[in-house]
């Protein structure tokens, strides 16, 4: 058994999706994170085991509103969608229409038809990509299409676009996981088969009617490459973890918590909207001027604790030489609400 499957102990390998790959991309400065992505912990499990679960995933109102998109869409061999896209009568491929497929035939199958030059709609392809040494299975909603001789990927969202708006936050989510996409088939295919724009599918407005929009996602591209690169090196990362350090999710929370102190953690307020771990690295970091944000952490750099920035905006302590400029904002900025509060 090699370092990185010791740490799970008897636990198996969590499944990584084009969701939680996206994901990875949120905070790429913790160790914490890597570490326990690249060994395939589930977090999720993990944070209730020490006693700090949070709330991850759609709402069942929201996951039945997407499918309900998503099969209205695909009804009659994609009929809708091909005329929101715009491509005519061109060939239609489900290559999730046999259900006793297994995931090896089914990417081997993927494989032959995107390696063809038929054109058309390939619904349900089955991608692969390596993941800190490992080959996960992306299992995408998604079809691509021949387009000008290169693949698209189309993405579908249940989120509105409302007046030619959407949410911000849900179409940087939406590019990551296209990117993802977007990455496996480019090394499948190489890089000249594979567009860097992908057509995102959303209802307009308040109803079903869907508009598709096209995203350039060439910098969330840069971004995944970076932190899967990251996270094939952190092998030397695990490798200096003590023999004590397990993330067994048959140990003892007390256990559990003894190894996580083993990892340093780069808590931010935003690891709250995509970290399983998250609330658990909350309450870690309470008192420490991290659990503020990254904007505060980086202003107040050289002071760690929030008790030690409050005795300095007081005058009460002595800055040292590291702690002189921040020592200098933080009594203005004392100085200041003095000020508006009197």
């Amino acid at each position: 058994m090699n370092q990185i499957d010791r740490l799970r102990g008897s636990t198996p390998a969590k499944r990584h999706n084009a969701r939680t790959i996206a994901a990875l991309t949120g905070n790429p400065g913790c160790s914490r994170r890597a570490v326990l992505d690249a060994a395939g912990v589930d977090k999720v499990a993990l944070a209730s085991r020490v006693g700090f679960p949070g709330s991850f995933g759609q709402s069942r109102f929201a996951l039945a509103r997407g499918n309900a998109f998503e099969a209205m869409l695909k009804a009659d061999d994609c009929a809708l969608l091909r005329s929101v896209l715009d491509v005519g009568m061109i060939g239609y491929h489900d290559l999730g229409a046999d259900s006793d497929d297994t995931l090896g035939a089914r990417h081997g199958r993927t494989r032959e038809l995107l390696a063809s030059s038929v054109s058309g709609l390939i619904d349900h392809p089955l991608l692969t990509l390596e993941l800190a040494g490992r080959t996960v299975f992306l299992e995408p909603d998604l079809i691509a299409f021949q387009g000008e001789g290169r693949l698209r990927v189309v993405e579908i969202k249940s989120f509105a676009i409302v007046d030619g708006q959407a949410d911000a936050a849900a179409v940087s989510s939406a590019a990551v996981q296209a990117a993802v996409y977007v990455l496996a088939l480019r090394a499948l295919l190489g890089e000249d088969r594979v567009s860097h724009e992908v057509v995102l599918v959303c209802p307009e407005n308040f109803s079903l009617q869907p508009v598709a929009v096209v995203l350039d996602v060439r910098k969330q591209l840069a971004t995944l490459r970076r932190q899967l690169s990251r996270l094939s090196s952190v092998s030397a990362l695990i490798e200096a973890l003590p023999e004590s350090v397990s993330f067994d999710l048959a140990l003892p929370p007390s256990a559990l918590v003894s190894s996580l102190a083993a990892l340093a953690a780069r808590y931010a307020p935003e690891c709250l909207s995509f970290c399983e771990m998250s609330v658990y690295c909350r309450s870690e970091a309470s008192g420490s001027t991290a659990a503020f944000g990254r904007s505060v952490r980086e202003s107040l750099g050289g002071i760690e604790e929030v008790s030690v920035a409050l005795d300095l905006a007081r005058g009460l302590v002595e800055p040292s030489s590291e702690q002189a400029e921040a020592a200098a904002l933080l009594r203005q900025a004392a100085r200041l609400r003095a000020e508006a509060l009197g």
